[in-house]
């Protein structure tokens, strides 16, 4: 699994809480919405990052 990286998100008052809606919904954490959100438009624009090998990822 990929090492997950924190860091701080300004978004508007509006926009979170319907986010937060949306992820009552989904019986999903905010963060998981979020996270949920930005993977489909990745895969949506091609934009996925390639895998790594693994063995590169043990070192």
């Amino acid at each position: 699994m990929a090492k997950k990286k924190a860091f701080a998100l300004r978004i508007n008052e509006d926009m979170i809480k319907a986010i937060e809606k949306w992820a009552a919904d989904e019986f999903r954490s905010t963060n998981g919405q979020i996270e949920w959100m930005l993977m489909q438009y990745l895969k949506e624009k091609n934009r996925l990052p390639k895998p790594k090998n693994k063995n590169e990822s043990d070192s």
